[in-house]
């Protein structure tokens, strides 16, 4: 009898042990889950900055090709609200060739730069009321490899396009998400503006390509949203005589002239002399304005520069802004995020590479070669993606499409609207990543007043 109860007793000890031996594993389990972020990554100061981060932020690199050494660079904002629900929104930026830091420093990034008094010095970093990452995580990509801060050990890497630089981004969040993966369940959106409209459809595409072969982890994603992107060679270039006429830049004469001359198209290069002479005086109407905002002055124009110059958008080569001989992006006054990037302090700070492997950062290189291999128009992209309950948003009119498309236009904005229209863009922002309609209905107003 006594020794069935020691038995007894033992067995006990050993299933309590066991039991929480299992629950000491599962509670590690989910602290390694949770703090699976890189602590190596994290960035815990900035220069300028004399408030307190109202998030967690990351930054960091990303190896895309291990054999080649081609590297992306990132800086990760975490959500100011629930990191761990709310949505992770990649932005890229156009050009091609442009950094996405320079959405982060003057656009929806946590901060807002405060100029130094005297040009070069460090400039002050005050928190943005209208960052996008009240609303959600971030991730700020330098694409593709040449750009920003991103390298390549082989510098061939750097004539690339639009195809190669989706199948980068794609292994870009493949193994970004292998880093941070307490977000793998989180909704994934693709952002991105200008020329980055091409590389939003070709990545979603990539994304929806890997469900349907077994890619592994498998992504959350949800949809995309893209500000004055490329979308169609054709359409895009037609789009600017009546622009520049809907806004009265031009007379009504000369729109009704040229319209006729040249058949309402104005692209390309088989032109009737008289349509040639037309679009002429339709450049030279406008050739002095702001062409990102023409509500606003132009800084810093190269006297060589035609700023009305077309960049082709067709299959060969597209330069770059630094390669069509420009010191400077027209019309753009990048000195506070150039000033800020290069200081050798931020650059630790948000640990990007020694110099040695990047000299300098620039907000449009000079290093890439571009090549627009995707085709003439992404318009079967968008058609494809949204037809098969994809969510996408192109800051155009306000007018919902069947099949998940919305455009979308905020009024007295340039095509960066989250720099020109803060407070706007972060509503909408907000809206259709909660999947809500962009306009508020009268139900909506009700239930905001009741909170």
């Amino acid at each position: 009898m006594h020794k069935k109860f020691v038995h007894l007793v033992y067995k006990m000890a050993n299933t309590n042990t066991m039991v929480y031996l299992l629950a000491l594993l599962q509670i590690s389990l989910s602290i390694v889950l949770i703090q699976s972020a890189p602590e190596s990554s994290l960035v815990t100061q900035l220069p300028g900055l004399n408030e307190t981060f109202q998030s967690k932020h990351y930054a960091g690199y990303v190896t895309v090709d291990q054999n080649r050494g081609r590297n992306l660079y990132y800086y990760f904002v975490t959500s100011e609200s629930h990191p761990s629900k709310d949505p992770v929104v990649l932005w890229l930026e156009g050009g091609p060739g442009c950094s996405s830091l320079d959405s982060f420093v003057y656009a929806h990034g946590p901060f807002t730069f405060e100029k130094a008094e005297i040009r070069g010095n460090l400039p002050k970093l005050h928190l943005n009321p209208y960052s996008w990452s009240k609303v959600s995580n971030i991730i700020y990509l330098d694409s593709p490899a040449g750009t920003g801060f991103s390298y390549s050990k082989n510098e061939s890497d750097y004539r690339t396009g639009d195809l190669k630089t989706g199948n980068d981004l794609y292994t870009f969040l493949l193994e970004w998400f292998k880093l941070y993966p307490e977000f793998l369940s989180n909704s994934l959106f693709i952002g991105g503006d200008t020329y980055a409209g091409v590389n939003v459809a070709i990545l979603a595409n990539q994304i929806v390509l890997g469900f349907k072969a077994g890619a592994k982890p498998k992504l959350n994603f949800k949809g995309y949203l893209i500000g004055n992107g490329a979308t169609d060679e054709t359409l895009d270039a037609n789009g600017i005589v009546p622009f520049a006429h809907g806004m009265g830049l031009i007379s009504d004469e000369i729109y009704e002239d040229v319209k006729s001359q040249c058949n309402g198209n104005y692209h390309g290069t088989n032109f009737t002399a008289n349509c040639t002479t037309m679009i002429a005086k339709v450049k030279s109407s406008i050739a002095d304005l702001n062409q990102h905002n023409i509500l606003e002055r132009c800084r810093h124009i190269p006297q060589e520069a035609n700023l009305t110059s077309d960049k082709p958008m067709n299959n060969g080569n597209i330069p770059t802004w630094g390669q069509l001989s420009y010191s400077n992006v027209p019309c753009i006054d990048d000195e506070v995020a150039t000033v800020w990037l290069n200081m050798d302090d931020v650059r630790k700070a948000i640990h990007a590479v020694d110099k040695n492997e990047v000299s300098k950062w620039e907000y449009c290189t000079t290093n890439v070669q571009y090549n627009f291999d995707a085709g003439s128009s992404l318009i079967n992209y968008h058609k494809n993606l949204t037809s098969q309950g994809y969510r996408a948003l192109i800051y155009r009119y306000a007018q919902v499409y069947e099949k998940n498309l919305t455009f979308l236009t905020v009024k007295g904005s340039g095509y960066a609207v989250a720099q020109h229209k803060p407070k706007e863009s972060l509503y909408f922002y907000q809206r259709f990543l909660d999947g809500l309609p962009l306009t508020e209905s009268n139900a909506d107003k009700k239930d905001e007043s009741n909170r």
